[in-house]
């Protein structure tokens, strides 16, 4: 019995020896990432196709599991997660951030970007990059990158809209941070801020009488089975990034870390590349139902927001930001 007892405990200790030298890189980090939309959208073909080069690129080392249409809760939901130290991401509005950092709600200011590009370049300056850095410390979220663009955000209303004093009364469901809640509130309307998720049934109950969201998403989300018209004001253009909690991140190598980094911009590129190709044709499908798209003179609504930068003390914010454009 002794010579088995010792033979067992050899093989025991074999075991662990094994367990001990195996090679590190051999470990397999899952990162879990959410959106609130639809798989068709280019935000979930963006994070489906970054999964698959992730998963390519790291040698299997690391897996993106993407979740689509809610599965882990909405944006707000998958940001306390991600607080708590939960293996939770998502694509995020960034000025859902900016209660952690103030500054960075200066991405989804009204007005402020004319194109693509320049919200492209501005999320990879230095004073961006920097705030982000300043996110991870005090909010234990970490940013990959911040140009996933998904659209101009129109006014989806039951009557026509032509200028501010059109939206008065109407409470519009807006996204509930800050600069979204004021900049509709300028604009004439009432800001309800909903889950997205809830947002058409809200519409079709009446709980509100408006929304705002760019094309994709009103053709993904079949907003216009319970909207009349939408008004192209594009008050603000969402620009998003995609976001991981601070405890995943860690486990991730530098090296992964920035092959993830790097794949996470170059489909950020890919992603917004969709937006602007399927939100032309979302567009046209959505005036197809019946829903009349409606052109407006910016004019009045630019005049309506511009007290917003200062009512939010985001000036020198936007200082930054013409001048990171203008170099």
């Amino acid at each position: 019995m002794g010579n088995f007892d010792y033979r067992l405990s050899r093989a025991a200790m074999f075991a662990v020896g094994l367990a001990l030298t195996a090679p590190a890189a051999m470990a397999e980090t899952t990162l879990r990432i959410g959106t609130v939309l639809a798989p068709t959208d280019p935000m979930g073909k963006g994070l489906d196709k970054f999964a698959a080069e992730v998963k390519e690129a790291t040698g299997g080392e690391v897996v993106v599991e993407v979740f689509h249409s809610s599965q882990l809760g909405d944006t707000t939901e998958m940001l306390d997660q991600a607080r708590a130290g939960a293996n939770v991401g998502t694509v995020t509005d960034v000025a859902r951030l900016s209660s952690f950092v103030p500054s960075l709600a200066i991405m989804s200011a009204p007005f402020l970007f004319d194109t693509y590009e320049q919200a492209d370049k501005f999320a990879l300056s230095d004073a961006y990059l920097g705030w982000g850095d300043e996110l991870a410390d005090k909010a234990g979220i970490v940013m990959l990158a911040s140009n996933w663009y998904q659209g101009a955000r129109h006014a989806l209303t039951q009557h026509p809209v032509a200028s501010p004093a059109d939206l008065g009364g109407v409470r519009m469901r807006t996204i509930g941070a800050p600069i979204w809640i004021e900049t509709i509130r300028a604009m004439g309307a009432e800001p309800t801020p909903i889950p997205w998720g809830e947002v058409y049934s809200a519409l079709q109950l009446g709980t509100i009488d408006a929304a705002e969201a760019q094309p994709t998403a009103i053709w993904g989300a079949k907003l216009y089975e319970v909207v009349k018209h939408v008004s192209k004001t594009g008050h603000i253009q969402l620009v998003t990034a995609l976001v991981v909690s601070k405890s995943s991140w860690d486990e991730l190598s530098p090296e992964n870390q920035k092959i993830v980094r790097d794949l996470a911009v170059e489909n950020g590129r890919y992603a917004s590349g969709l937006t602007i190709e399927l939100g032309e044709k979302a567009m046209v499908d959505v005036a197809a139902t019946g829903v009349e798209i409606h052109d407006v003179d910016l004019a009045p609504f630019k005049e309506a927001v511009a007290g917003v930068y200062s009512l939010l003390d985001l000036e020198e914010e936007a200082a930054i930001v013409k001048s990171v454009l203008a170099d």
